[in-house]
């Protein structure tokens, strides 16, 4: 049986649930092994039920394997839901609250019309996720090598004069043509001052000489993620843009020499964070240090001031500090880490050094 499965059964035994609605697409795409799209998904130790329309149902009968029923969505999907829980006498059944909307839960409940209570969950997926099998990390290192040969070529067509768009154009059509299925999220290509905006909204703006370009990458290799940013320069580097690249670089630095497994996640954030303040810029940093990487562009862990999680040997993370210094330009560098046995491994290499 699918060992992603098992663990998510024991998970519901601890929380003393009978079974659980899917409606994340990450979370089923992970526990059913197959890219899901608009559908939900029913596990319980009784039987798994996959929920679609006719859109998908095909795919799903193709692809799906294990001990899984398969249900057409023909009339209302919330009874079908309600149906499914009730013929397999499922009585305390979890939902996932941060994924299933008011309403849906609305018209579930009265479906069940209380033959059946629904429990919120938070995270119990999620959590599994955290730790990534060797058949994932190949994705997202296959995803990571893409988007790094993507910056190597992009190298020669940042010049004065194109606009952020183009570039942007330029490096969704060459992941695509290098075996990404596309971008993970919108490519970010923030220059001059517009790379003092954390999540610079790619505009019509021309790149111009002697000023940073800030580009935010991510590209999707079946189903799993990469994100990456770089800074090129046009031109002279000025003085005081070298002096915060440095700073960032070497926030960066120490972070990643902290990072091994059963270090409080916490304290990964706080050695960037640190320096970055001891050298005057602290109000200048205001986002998290990074955020987990899978499936989903972030996901689990998150690193940042708050979270006293403990790292964890095969958790994949990025590591991000930055300066954003408003009106003039910011520096963000970010490369995705891997927690092995006694330390780490940077997936994506040095090119940001």
């Amino acid at each position: 049986m699918n060992l992603r499965i098992q663990k998510t059964y024991a998970k519901l035994a601890q929380e003393n649930l009978d079974g659980l609605i899917i409606s994340s697409p990450a979370n089923t795409s992970y526990l059913t092994n197959f890219t899901s799209r608009d559908s939900y998904f029913l596990i319980s130790k009784k039987a798994n039920v996959y929920i679609t329309d006719s859109r998908y149902i095909e795919e799903a009968k193709k692809n799906l394997r294990g001990p899984t029923l398969i249900k057409k969505v023909n009339g209302s999907v919330f009874k079908i839901i309600a149906d499914a829980c009730i013929g397999l006498g499922l009585k305390r059944i979890g939902f996932e609250e941060k994924y299933l909307s008011f309403a849906e839960h609305k018209k579930i409940k009265q479906e069940l019309n209380k033959r059946g209570d629904l429990i919120p969950t938070y995270g119990l997926v999620e959590e599994l996720r955290q730790i990534k099998t060797a058949e994932e990390l190949e994705k997202i290192k296959k995803a990571i090598q893409i988007a790094i040969k993507a910056f190597k070529f992009i190298k020669d067509f940042i010049v004065p004069g194109k606009k952020e768009v183009e570039v942007a154009g330029e490096l969704e059509r060459f992941i695509r043509y290098n075996g990404a299925g596309g971008s993970a999220f919108d490519i970010i290509v923030a220059s001059g001052p517009n790379s003092s905006f954390p999540h610079h909204m790619t505009s019509q703006r021309k790149l111009k000489n002697n000023e940073p370009v800030l580009v935010d990458l991510g590209v999707d290799y079946m189903g799993y993620k990469s994100d990456l940013t770089r800074v090129f320069f046009l031109g002279k580097i000025s003085p005081a843009v070298k002096k915060i690249y440095d700073i960032v670089r070497k926030a960066q630095d120490k972070a990643i020499k902290n990072i091994k497994p059963a270090v409080q996640m916490y304290k990964i954030d706080t050695a960037a964070r640190q320096y970055i303040t001891q050298k005057g810029c602290g109000g200048f940093f205001g986002h998290n240090l990074g955020h987990g990487i899978g499936l989903e562009v972030h996901e689990g862990p998150r690193i940042s001031p708050k979270v006293k999680g403990i790292l964890k040997q095969d958790m994949v993370f990025t590591v991000e500090p930055a300066i954003y210094l408003p009106g003039k330009f910011g520096i963000r560098l970010e490369d995705i880490v891997l927690v092995t046995k006694k330390g780490c491994n940077v997936l994506s290499g040095s090119l940001s050094k």
